[in-house]
């Protein structure tokens, strides 16, 4: 019998499909990352939009999250088709989704302040939805191409190297094109439309890449039953380390993505030079491919995802710390030192995280009986939405504070509310979530039995 060259025996994944996997998250973080760092300073310096609305915009929109995740976790977890239960999603949501992309950059001058919120409000809410559409059935996709503990390790390894480039091309890039695509400036409304515009062609053919080199392997069974939504919440509840990786999730968040909206603003108006940001994102992008790809081994000594994302966790905290007390102008061997290996654990941590998500499923499934790959996926995505709309929202509601004003010279309070979100607090918060993190006591010999378990209650 001719075996499909995308499916390898006995759990093992073809390599193909682990960097197709990979290049999954290179769209995402053309889409995401690409607005975490710079959609909040396109309203604040180019819509001209205040500080406050926009901190109101990013928590309101976590309510519109805590509706659309879990019904597209369902709705994931519910679709049949020969391409499978979650790849379909990445096929026709991601065209969608770039759309969206383009349009919450397109800003209208003209408008007025009133017409400017509405329309910020509607176009990142529908960003939202489509960006939920494609990564929550992305990100659960994992877990369904194989049940191998160190399989999925890989992939995530793979996603994991493949986000930091992304993530280094995009910082390194985004300042330069916006500046070249504009009138040589931050503040240029049609730079900003050009860029979103080639992050969303980006955006797409990466997903479909994705969906046409995996497959989903793993075996569910199909029931004709809808599990009631009240049956699969208790189901999440009961599983303990799934509830671990939702607390990790919106820790990550919070911390990651506070910062991230951060960077751009501290080389702005602290170091007075904005290009100081692309060198920067430079000189990090080699740890954090480094630092993605040293998670197995980390794993290996450790037995235990949870313990390995402490490990770099503390590690990246005591870094960030450290990065207060120098400054890339007047003490750039230090500085970029310390930004390296914070951003080397990060990247560490980053994989561990990740990978934690796909294992509890089993762990679910062995407890209660329930296997719903999208359903719990919807909450880890909404966990780190949370994190994220706190995180950002209370440096926009500090920062406005203090007394923030665009495109201008800042005060040493409002510099100083800047300093301390891209280091100390930041810092301080991974040393938490290290400690935090040794709680997870899902460990590789007790996954193993779990999966040997669920095989032979099937059997």
């Amino acid at each position: 019998m001719k075996q499909n060259p995308s499916v390898a025996p006995e759990g093992k994944v073809p390599l193909i499909s682990k960097i197709a996997y990979g290049f999954g998250d290179v769209g995402c973080n053309f889409s995401w990352s690409f607005v975490v760092a710079f959609l909040m300073i396109f309203y604040t310096d180019v819509f001209g939009i205040g500080m406050g609305a926009v901190a109101t915009l990013m928590l309101i929109s976590r309510i519109w999250d805590a509706v659309n995740d879990p019904v597209i976790g369902s709705l994931s977890d519910r679709t049949r088709s020969h391409w499978g239960r979650y790849r379909p999603w990445l096929l026709f949501g991601a065209p969608i989704t770039a759309v969206v992309l383009v349009l919450c950059f397109w800003a209208h001058p003209d408008m007025s302040y009133t017409g400017k919120i509405v329309y910020m409000s509607l176009t990142y809410g529908l960003l939202v939805l489509g960006y939920t559409c494609v990564n929550l059935p992305y990100g659960t996709l994992c877990g369904a191409m194989t049940q191998d503990m160190d399989e999925r390790a890989q992939i995530n390894t793979s996603r994991s190297v493949a986000a930091m480039i992304a993530i280094g091309i995009i910082n390194i890039i985004t300042v330069p094109l916006v500046k070249y695509c504009g009138d040589g400036t931050l503040s240029n409304a049609q730079g900003f439309v050009c860029v979103a515009a080639l992050y969303g062609l980006i955006f797409t053919l990466c997903h479909w890449f994705c969906f046409f080199k995996t497959r989903e392997t793993v075996a569910v069974a199909v029931s004709r039953q809808r599990i009631p939504l009240k049956r699969q919440l208790q189901a999440v509840l009961h599983n303990k380390p799934f509830l671990m990786a939702v607390v990790g999730q919106l820790l990550f968040g919070f911390i990651l993505y506070g910062r991230n909206a951060d960077l751009i603003y501290y080389f702005k108006y602290v170091e007075g030079n904005e290009n100081l940001f692309a060198f920067f994102s430079g000189v990090i992008i080699v740890p954090s491919i480094v630092g993605a790809a040293l998670f197995p081994l980390v794993f290996r000594w450790s037995n235990n995802k949870g313990w390995a994302a402490a490990v770099f966790s503390v590690l990246m905290g005591g870094s960030m710390v450290l990065l207060y007390f120098f400054s890339p102008t007047q003490s750039p061997v230090p500085f970029y030192v310390l930004a390296a290996l914070a951003q080397f654990f990060f990247s560490g941590f980053n994989t561990a995280i990740y990978a934690i998500i796909p294992d509890c499923v089993e762990y679910g499934e062995w407890k209660t009986g329930i296997r719903n790959d999208g359903f719990q996926y919807a909450f880890i995505s909404l966990a780190n939405k949370i994190g994220m709309a706190l995180g950002t929202s209370l440096l926009a509601l500090f920062m406005g504070w203090a007394g923030y004003v665009p495109n201008a010279s800042q005060s040493e309070l409002v510099q100083q509310v800047i300093h301390h979100g891209f280091s100390t607090v930041p810092g301080i918060l991974w040393i938490i979530t290290a400690f935090i993190m040794l709680f997870y006591r899902l460990d590789r010999k007790k996954y193993n039995d779990i999966v040997r378990a669920l095989r032979e209650r099937k059997a």
